[in-house]
């Protein structure tokens, strides 16, 4: 006979549900059976509870509960090499990253990394990663990524990417190379990948911006026929394919299942077109802003009725805190938005705008809902609704830093730290529990078992290449 699914209740919570039927339910009990949330509602209108009802009872009396984060774009392939990029604009990391230090990587690198990063991920409060792995020259390499995922326990969307390589002599440079359909189809058989599994998988094209035109044709055209959603970066230079976009659009491959990331080059007419296709997009604010890929297009797409979804981009460069993009994005928008209210400012018209143009729940969805809707998984996360899997975190409002509570919407995304994010549920397993990560036994994760080979791969990795920390003399100057 089955047993029955562990059942855990979430007692006294103040659950920003983000859901707009639900609200914000004080006091609030949250009941899980299994991967489900199975009821919500406050401790004052629910049922009493009879003895062993549970087989845990969280008492969440100070914490706010809110949906688990997503990550909406993330080489997590490059966790072992933090730091090193964080002085580098667009094209140095080109120079440096993909011509370079990729090429050293073996799939232990990528492994290690991957697990890593997703670690931290959990750590950092997301529940769901996006990881757009294009550092796989063998399938060993893709292999290693998947594994590491999956030994995490987050829950992730693999986009299946391709390396960008400087060519050797006899060979095509990448931005000719299609993407690699029995590799794609390879991973597509595995049993691990499902719409009902943890484990979900994209793929990370070239796109019109960085390939020819047959080449960004025939990716969209395999993206279509697999059913994937296929995602792509836009911006950095010139394109490879100037007016592939027009081609692109004319034989009817945009839709939902294509996703832009960046996008800050693109014009008011392309937007326009885009979002009236369906398309969707993921912005990385932090590393946008500090690369020089231009103003993130929160506000232009805003202005045209639609969300973006908010990624880390490079843990190379920045930090893998998804509350702290969410907060970059909302705060240089508002800033655009307040310079050009002083801009159209005239004789004696008041200078400071009368409101904020952004609330702050409208930047909690870019890292909760809309990250889900990008990924067509609204139906199961993204929000804390009865019937949706069970992807959370407990944020502890009683330390310092959130007190007095006033507005727990405001709390969550202006005053959380990472000192924080106490506890992560996915599909109804921690993944963090009083502030440590923890397996699938709920056994505390020894941080050395992932740490010692990390560094040992950063370590090996930047000096096969000739990186010394900017106090040395930096890679630069090689």
């Amino acid at each position: 006979m089955a047993s029955s699914p562990r059942r855990v209740v979430i007692s006294g919570a103040t659950v920003v549900t983000m859901d707009d039927a639900l609200g914000v339910v004080d006091d609030a009990r949250l009941v899980v059976e299994g991967d489900r949330i199975v009821s919500l509602s406050s401790e004052a209108n629910a049922a009493p509870m009879p003895a062993h009802a549970a087989d845990e009872v969280v008492d969440a009396r100070g914490f706010i509960v809110m949906p688990g984060f997503t990550n909406a774009h993330m080489h997590t392939w490059q966790t072992a090499l933090r730091g090193i990029a964080s002085n580098w604009t667009l094209l140095e990391y080109f120079r440096w990253m993909h011509a370079g230090l990729a090429t050293r990587f073996t799939p232990a690198d990528v492994y290690i990394a991957t697990l890593a990063g997703a670690l931290n991920q959990l750590n950092c409060g997301t529940t769901t990663l996006v990881d757009w792995c294009h550092n796989n020259p063998t399938p060993e390499h893709t292999d290693a990524a998947v594994d590491a995922l999956e030994r995490s326990g987050i829950r992730a969307s693999f986009f299946h990417g391709s390396p960008k390589p400087d060519a050797k002599p006899g060979e095509l440079p990448f931005w000719e190379v299609h993407h690699p359909r029995k590799e794609v189809e390879r991973l597509l058989a595995q049993p691990r990948f499902g719409s009902e599994k943890l484990l979900s998988l994209g793929m990370a094209v070239l796109g019109p911006h960085y390939s020819m035109l047959d080449v960004a044709l025939a990716d969209f055209r395999l993206a279509r026929e697999l059913k994937l959603t296929a995602s792509m970066h836009q911006g950095g230079g010139a394109a490879r394919a100037p007016g592939g976009w027009s081609v692109l659009e004319r034989e009817g491959l945009l839709g939902p299942h294509i996703n832009i990331v960046h996008g800050n080059d693109l014009d008011d007419a392309q937007l326009d077109r885009f979002v009236g296709a369906g398309v969707s997009f993921s912005i990385t604010p932090e590393n946008e802003m500090t690369q020089g890929h231009g103003h993130p297009i929160i506000g232009r797409l805003r202005r045209r009725g639609v969300a973006a979804s908010i990624g880390i981009d490079l843990e190379s460069g920045l930090s893998g805190e998804m509350f702290t993009a969410a907060r970059m994005a909302l705060v240089h928008q508002r800033s655009l938005d307040n310079e050009a209210f002083r801009r159209a400012a005239v004789d004696s018209s008041p200078v400071i705008p009368p409101t904020s143009t952004i609330a702050t729940i409208e930047a909690l969805r870019w890292v909760t809902v809309e990250g889900a809707r990008m990924l067509g998984q609204l139906d199961r996360i993204g929000t804390l609704t009865p019937g949706k899997q069970a992807d959370l975190l407990l944020i502890d409002a009683r330390l310092p830093n959130m007190q007095p509570l006033h507005d727990p919407i405001n709390a969550a995304l202006m005053q959380t730290s990472l000192a924080n994010i106490d506890s992560v549920m996915v599909a109804g397993q921690w993944r963090k529990r009083g502030g440590r990560l923890v397996d699938q036994r709920q056994t505390a994760i020894d941080p050395e078992t992932w740490l010692a080979p990390l560094r040992e791969s950063g370590r090996r990795l930047s000096a096969a290449a000739g990186w010394r920390p900017q106090h040395q003399g930096n890679l630069h100057e090689h």
